[in-house]
């Protein structure tokens, strides 16, 4: 396997600007996503990681328990606007594009052709070439990015925020003015909302959920240095700022990660299976430790 260059490199722009491995917002995968609260709120089109994102690592199938949400996913947005970027199909190493074609025709979408793996700058100009190409294109602060890796995905996404130079020591992750209250229901999905999200970004989407495990040292290593920064960095920082306003900040408040407006506007719960799906597992469990017992009485 060649080495990932530009995610290797990553880690020197954090010393500058931790902010870029802070994700917009954590779900466990892709069915805590309201995709039409997104599409209300200004966001048209959607970046999505592959392995243990959307599928097994070095499988080209969508993982069944998300083949629901994925499939809304797509509706909600609409053909084209929905584009998967993996550094194993569509990139360098992916000889003649088969697996990118195996992924296109599994998944429903594009899979973006690039040559350089995430989160290098090159894959974020090519990114934006193809959405740029569109028939309606989409901006960058139109874009959702979702994916299982802060120095890749989230990066990735910090990056297609920027605008310049100057812009790459200051990439704000949030913001904090999203609506409080959804939409009464009924409401029309393709209509914005009221109170739409203001200075809108591209929103990043950490998934924290692994369907399986790998590169378990370097997931560690991520995520007690994003921690790091949510608690030396952007807890001080909304903490002075609540100073400035006058208002009075406790000491665990201090250390609060502030990302409730967007987990109300665009996060929801998964309901729970029926109690009919409850009462098959129990069965199954049950059968097969009465075959156990059947097999040592035999």
């Amino acid at each position: 396997m060649r080495l990932n260059v530009p995610g290797i490199l990553a880690p020197l722009q954090f010393i500058v600007n931790p902010r870029i491995i802070v994700p917009s917002l954590l779900v466990k995968d892709i069915r805590h996503l309201d995709f039409h609260a997104l599409k209300r709120a200004g966001y048209r089109g959607a970046i999505f990681d592959k392995d243990n994102c959307l599928t097994l690592p070095k499988q080209d199938t969508i993982v069944p328990e998300i083949e629901e949400a994925w499939q809304e996913c797509r509706t909600v947005f609409g053909e084209g606007n929905v584009l998967v970027v993996s550094n194993t199909a569509g990139a360098h190493v992916d000889a003649g594009g088969i697996q990118a074609e195996s992924v296109r025709y599994h998944l429903g979408v594009p899979v973006l052709f690039h040559t350089s793996f995430k989160p290098a700058y090159s894959c974020v100009k090519q990114i934006r070439s193809y959405f740029d190409s569109l028939p309606n294109p989409i901006k960058d602060n139109e874009l959702i990015i979702v994916g299982d890796r802060l120095f890749t995905d989230i990066v990735l996404a910090s990056r297609l925020r920027e605008k310049a130079w100057t812009d790459r020591f200051w990439l704000p992750p949030y913001s904090n003015s999203a609506p409080t209250s959804t939409p009464p229901v009924g409401t029309d999905s393709s209509q914005p909302l009221s109170n739409p999200l203001t200075a809108r970004t591209s929103l990043s989407v950490w998934t924290t959920g692994l369907w399986v495990k790998e590169a378990t040292i370097m997931r560690f290593c991520e995520r007690n240095m994003l921690e790091a920064v949510r608690k030396w960095l952007i807890a001080p920082a909304e903490a002075r700022s609540k100073g400035r306003k006058g208002g009075k900040t406790s000491p665990a408040e201090s250390i609060e990660y502030d990302e409730d407006p967007l987990i109300r506007t665009f996060v929801r719960d998964i309901p729970p299976p029926p109690d009919s799906q409850k009462r098959s597992i129990l069965r199954r469990i049950a059968d097969f430790f009465q075959g156990v017992q059947l097999r040592r009485s035999n």
